[in-house]
């Protein structure tokens, strides 16, 4: 799969390059929320899968995005609801997404992806591997 500005971003993300995520941004909002939805989705659910396993429960999903809220000067304007549904809706409840609109879920699913990447370091090696899936994951939802 060809590398696009948003595989870019995460990339950098994972890398933790702000200054080359910013740069990036202007550039991924003009993909449109369809193409963003796709890609962000597919890293977001790999990189959920990753993280959770097979064993997490909403008390362990409720958990973490407490968590990863409260690190964050602005955590109030994050919905912790959406945040827990995109999440348990990864790891298989899928119609706790049924009302999220699609700008929300994209905002929340690139604050958690965001999160992952930066707590958890990828060698360059891994995160090679971790977009491969993630694409590959997104060409299937095409």
């Amino acid at each position: 799969m060809s590398r696009t500005p948003l595989s870019d971003m995460i990339r950098a993300l994972a890398r933790r390059d702000l200054d080359t995520v910013d740069a990036l941004a202007v550039e991924v909002g003009q993909l449109g929320v369809a193409d963003g939805l796709r890609l962000v989705g597919a890293a977001f659910a790999v990189a959920v899968h990753r993280h959770f396993g097979p064993d997490a429960t909403p008390t362990d999903v409720s958990a973490f995005v407490a968590g990863a809220r409260d690190l964050y000067p602005d955590h109030e304007s994050l919905p912790r609801l959406e945040l827990e549904g995109l999440i348990r809706a990864a790891l298989g409840e899928y119609d706790l997404v049924d009302n999220i609109p699609a700008e929300t879920a994209l905002g929340a699913e690139l604050f958690i992806l965001g999160h992952l990447l930066l707590t958890t370091p990828l060698t360059p090696t891994e995160l090679d591997e971790f977009m491969a899936e993630a694409e590959e994951l997104a060409e299937e939802h095409r």
